[in-house]
């Protein structure tokens, strides 16, 4: 998986249809989430698409499987994913990932539909870090 930064040194340069196009890739790339981790545990609330997520690892290091229904939420999901992917359980449990998206403007990039489920899809994260990190 990209980091954040490479991901953002590429959206930067590309204009509305090429960054659509950006995250249905990035969307694609996203490890393989088994069908058996799709469940209603894993479901995050108040997505228009359905998105699961799924933390592995450990304290150390800790790493997401991700995915949804939906091309273009399959990408935003792909961002939050990269922002902590492999960090610690307390790194990302202290981390403001909203901070570390918002160079992608993504509000304005995306309609609300598509970007109303990112804080919930931001607090299920930190809440399965900090779950971990405190384990």
């Amino acid at each position: 998986m990209r980091s954040l930064q490479e991901i953002h040194e590429e959206y930067d340069f590309l204009d509305a249809d090429e960054r659509y196009r950006l995250l249905i890739e990035l969307g694609r790339e996203l490890e393989e989430m088994p069908a058996a981790l799709k469940t209603d545990a894993t479901l995050v609330r108040g997505c228009s698409a359905q998105v699961w997520v799924y933390p592995t690892g450990d304290t150390e290091k800790l790493h997401f499987l991700a995915d949804s229904n939906a091309a273009i939420t399959k990408g935003i999901v792909a961002l939050v994913v990269s922002a902590v992917q492999d960090k610690s359980a307390a790194e990302v449990a202290a981390m403001d990932v909203a901070a570390a998206l918002e160079p992608f403007d993504l509000k304005n990039q995306l309609s609300s539909n598509r970007t109303q489920g990112v804080p919930n899809m931001i607090a299920l994260v930190r809440e399965h870090a900090a779950r971990i990190a405190a384990a």
